[in-house]
């Protein structure tokens, strides 16, 4: 059974669906439908600049294929033409002291496991050059980062001057910039032509199998076991678990050198290297198609329990006056909201970084507060979009004199 979770609106600007039934990670056919969204805004972290815009922000919707031949999940209404990252569009989570601490983690781990020294680092869909910076300046190293976002200059860095920033999306005109390690955080779930993708990386690599590959992205098995909805939304299109994600980098020319979990399980990271012949190991973290099927039916099953669960929630306390906000206005936040389609239960919503205060939510029409307004509206309750970053906001909230009740989404 598909569970049905909004209510049909007004499909003014409604992106035409472009139902493909063909899996763009290995190319099986018939593609099983397990989970259905309509009409979300198909993008999550453009910043606009008024109200009227954000609520005129095109839609479409979400149809969740399943592989049964290599376990990838895909929104098989995606349309690749709607894409529109740009430097507003506003992803930076490095305003966090928990991520940065995990970011600075993660850095001094790859750069002492690769030896990444007065090295080459090419960093596709760097964002803002966060982490490629990092990694510049522990190892001493020189980047290049590729990304239609990137603002140059964002980031501070005494390492600005050895980093090169290319404002465009990664295609075989990018090939030229290979570099001793090749890192992309966070991107791979926005990409629909996966296997393309990654193909288009291992050739730009050629016979340098010296070149080390680290991809992190969303891990779909927590959304599953879960019952993440608020980590499904229109712009990722592409949905890994250890199993199809490890898949694909064997099919595309690489060897899995480790694949792990990370950020409190939310991450899949990968590592690999490019190979002559084509790899056969499989890593022990890879599940079977028949664990995936178990995960999906959990899904299937539970999802509209838990979706109900906070319809009730959100109704009783609009019904008894109290005020609640939402902490983190980026892409949990929309799906949240959309998806549950009761989006005028909460009046505020706030976030840590002060590039989005004073901006408005794609298709909601709410504006992003700073958390210094909570010291004036002294809210009841303060919903977490992401658990992880509880005790950071426990604390800033304890600074402002704010003690409303925290409720993590988890």
């Amino acid at each position: 059974m598909i569970p049905q979770q909004l209510r049909p609106k007004d499909k003014k600007n409604h992106v035409k669906d472009c139902t493909d039934n063909t899996c763009p990670n290995c190319g099986h056919q018939e593609l099983s439908t397990l989970y259905e969204v309509q009409n979300v805004p198909v993008h999550s972290c453009l910043m606009l600049p008024t109200q009227q815009e954000a609520l005129d922000f095109p839609c479409g919707d979400i149809m969740l294929g399943f592989c049964h031949h290599c376990g990838f999940i895909t929104n098989t209404a995606y349309d690749p033409k709607v894409a529109a990252y740009a430097p507003n569009y506003e992803d930076q989570q490095s305003f966090s002291p928990t991520f940065n601490q995990f970011a600075l983690n993660l850095a001094h781990r790859l750069i002492e496991k690769y030896d990444l020294h007065d090295k080459d680092i090419v960093e596709i869909g760097c964002s803002k050059g966060d982490f490629l910076l990092l990694m510049c300046e522990l190892g001493h190293n020189r980047g290049v980062g590729i990304d239609p976002s990137v603002v140059t200059g964002r980031v501070l860095s005494e390492a600005n001057d050895r980093v090169r920033f290319i404002q465009e999306y990664y295609s075989e005109h990018h090939t030229e910039y290979v570099g001793d390690f090749i890192c992309c955080r966070h991107t791979l779930e926005h990409i629909h032509p996966t296997a393309e993708f990654v193909s288009t990386v291992r050739r730009s690599i050629g016979s340098r199998t010296n070149t080390a590959i680290f991809f992190e992205i969303p891990c779909t098995s927590r959304i599953l076991t879960d019952l993440a909805f608020e980590d499904i939304y229109y712009e990722h299109c592409s949905y890994f678990t250890p199993g199809s994600l490890a898949h694909l980098f064997r099919s595309c020319g690489f060897e899995v050198t480790d694949l792990y979990r990370a950020y409190g399980e939310q991450y899949l990271l990968i590592e690999a290297r490019p190979v002559a012949t084509p790899s056969t190991q499989i890593h022990p973290l890879e599940e079977s198609i028949a664990q995936m099927e178990e995960d999906i039916n959990h899904f299937v099953t539970h999802i509209n329990g838990k979706l109900e669960q906070w319809r009730h929630h959100l109704y009783h306390t609009q019904q008894q006056g109290k005020r609640v906000v939402i902490w983190g206005s980026g892409s949990k936040c929309v799906a949240f909201l959309t998806t549950l389609n009761i989006p005028d239960s909460i009046q505020y919503i706030v976030d840590i970084n002060p590039y989005r205060h004073g901006k408005f939510i794609p298709g909601l029409g709410k504006e992003i507060m700073s958390p210094e307004f909570l010291k004036e509206y002294q809210p009841d309750q303060v919903i977490v979009m992401n658990p992880i970053y509880g005790q950071e906001i426990k604390e800033m909230l304890d600074q402002m004199g704010v003690n409303p009740e925290i409720i993590p989404l988890g």
